[in-house]
C-alpha cells in the first residue's frame, strides 16, 4: 500500500498555462530565424513562463529574473537552465554539450520541463545540480553534440531545488570560468558611434547622416545585388568600416535593410560588402548578430572569394536592442541598434 509520500513521488509537479501565457510565449519566440528554431523557442518560452510562475508562488526571499536567453532564469545568485521538451522518449533526456561545458551557458541547476501545449500544461520532470551533472557526463560519451542521460538521474522532487536555492551558497556549486586567449586579450573593440541607431525612425524618414544611401557606397553591380533581394518599401542604408592600418585602411560596407511587418514588427537584413576596387571580402572576416548582453545569436565568416556575406533575416518588435559586429583578426567593430 502506498502512503502519501509514495504518491507524491509518483505525481510530478504540474503547472497549468493560461491564454495570456500562450500570447506572451508567441511574442518572446517571434524573433526566431527559422520554423524549427521558432517552435523550440516557443516551447522554451512556455517552459520559462510556467516555471517562473511556479517559482514566484514558492520563493519570496530571493528575486527571480529572466536572462536574455529564454532558457535561463536567475534565482537570487543562482543560475537556472531550463530544458524544455515536448516529450521524454524511452526515459532518456538529451542535453547539449555546450550548455554544460561553455562557461557562459553553464548553470547551477538544470530543470527538465515537459511542455504539453495541447493539454495547456508544463510538467516539472526533475532537476540536476551542475556538479552532479558533470560527474555523470565524465562517465559517458557525447554523440552529435549531445549527452543522453536516463531520466532517473534527475531529482524528481522540485522542493529539493527550493531548499537548495534558499539555504545553499552559489559557491557550493562552482561553475566553469571563461579564460581569455592571447588573441582575445589583444582584441580591440571599436564602437562606430556612442549612441544607438534607432531603426524605427528610419521608417519615418529620420536617418542619421552617418548612414549613407547604398548607391554612394557600392558600385552599380553590387548595389543591384543588394536591391534585388529587398522589397520596394524597404529602407536601405550603409556605413563604411575601416579595417585598420594592418590592411592599409581597407574599408568594407555594412548594409542594413529594414521593412515594416505586421503586428508592429520590423524585418531586418544585414550584409557586408567590399568597397572600391575590391571584388572580394578579406578572408575570415566575420559578421555577427549579438544580443543586448553581447551573446552571439548568428555569425557568418567570409571564405576565399566571397563578394559579400549576410546574416539570416530576422524580425523583432519595436524597442528590442541588438548589435552588429564586424571582426577580423584582432580588430572588432560594433554598431548598436534599437528597433
Amino acid at each position: 500500500m502506498f502512503n502519501s509520500t509514495d504518491l507524491r513521488l509518483l505525481l510530478p509537479e504540474s503547472i497549468w498555462l493560461e491564454a495570456e501565457h500562450f500570447q506572451e510565449a508567441k511574442k518572446i519566440s517571434a524573433i526566431a530565424n527559422n520554423e524549427a528554431d521558432k517552435w523550440q523557442s516557443y516551447l522554451n518560452a512556455l517552459a520559462l513562463i510556467g516555471f517562473e510562475e511556479w517559482l514566484s508562488t514558492r520563493i519570496s526571499q530571493q528575486p527571480i529574473k529572466r536572462d536574455s536567453n529564454i532558457s535561463y532564469l536567475k534565482v537570487g545568485e543562482f543560475k537556472v537552465c531550463l530544458i524544455a521538451t515536448e516529450n521524454i522518449l524511452d526515459e532518456e533526456v538529451k542535453l547539449a554539450v555546450d550548455i554544460i561545458q561553455r562557461p557562459e551557458l553553464a548553470a547551477h541547476f538544470y530543470v527538465l520541463l515537459e511542455v504539453l501545449e495541447e493539454q495547456e500544461e508544463v510538467i516539472i520532470r526533475g532537476f540536476l545540480r551542475y556538479d552532479e551533472l558533470v560527474s555523470y557526463t565524465i562517465k559517458i560519451q557525447s554523440r552529435d553534440g549531445f549527452y543522453r542521460l536516463p531520466l532517473e538521474q534527475f531529482d524528481p522532487e522540485p522542493n529539493h531545488l527550493l531548499f537548495y536555492s534558499r539555504f545553499l551558497e552559489p559557491t557550493a556549486i562552482p561553475l566553469p570560468v571563461a579564460t581569455k586567449t592571447k588573441a582575445e586579450e589583444n582584441l580591440v573593440v571599436v564602437s562606430l558611434q556612442e549612441t544607438t541607431t534607432k531603426l524605427s525612425q528610419w521608417l519615418q524618414g529620420v536617418i542619421d547622416e552617418s548612414w549613407q544611401a547604398i548607391d554612394t557606397l557600392l558600385n552599380p553591380e553590387m548595389n543591384l545585388a543588394f536591391s534585388t533581394r529587398s522589397v520596394e518599401v524597404a529602407t536601405k542604408r550603409g556605413k563604411l568600416i575601416d579595417l585598420g592600418i594592418e590592411l592599409n585602411h581597407q574599408t568594407v560596407a555594412l548594409l542594413v535593410n529594414i521593412s515594416e511587418e505586421a503586428e508592429e514588427k520590423i524585418s531586418i537584413s544585414i550584409q557586408l560588402h567590399p568597397t572600391g576596387k575590391e571584388k572580394y571580402l578579406p578572408r575570415n572576416i566575420k559578421l555577427s548578430l549579438l544580443s543586448k548582453t553581447g551573446n552571439i545569436l548568428q555569425e557568418v565568416e567570409a571564405r576565399g572569394q566571397d563578394n559579400y556575406i549576410q546574416l539570416k533575416p530576422f524580425k523583432g518588435e519595436r524597442g528590442k536592442r541588438f548589435s552588429i559586429q564586424v571582426s577580423l583578426d584582432e580588430l572588432s567593430v560594433r554598431e548598436n541598434f534599437e528597433l
